[in-house]
């Protein structure tokens, strides 16, 4: 999901003052600092979310028979592929 900088600095605000809170985080250092760590681990992470999720749809494209996206079978295939490849990249 391709999200607006807007959101993914407002995403790493609230990931910021939930740490803050927890007393089994302590912070080191400036906040500026944290927050671009978050924004740079977010932006990482949306963007393999969306390298996997063209890959997944790629591979249901490509079967014989069309499926119609937003089917219930599409949808099922979909997440079945997407839990699979999200598998393959966490482990590798």
């Amino acid at each position: 999901m391709l999200l607006s900088d807007d959101k993914v600095t407002h995403l790493s605000h609230v990931i910021l003052a939930y740490l803050k809170k927890t007393p089994a985080a302590k912070l080191k250092g400036d906040e500026t600092m944290a927050l671009r760590e978050i924004k740079r681990v977010l932006a990482s992470e949306l963007a393999q979310e969306e390298a996997v999720d063209r890959m997944v749809r790629a591979k249901l494209a490509s079967y014989s028979r069309p499926i119609a996206e937003g089917s219930q079978e599409w949808e099922v295939l979909y997440r079945k592929a997407m839990e699979e490849e999200l598998r393959k990249h966490k482990s590798s």
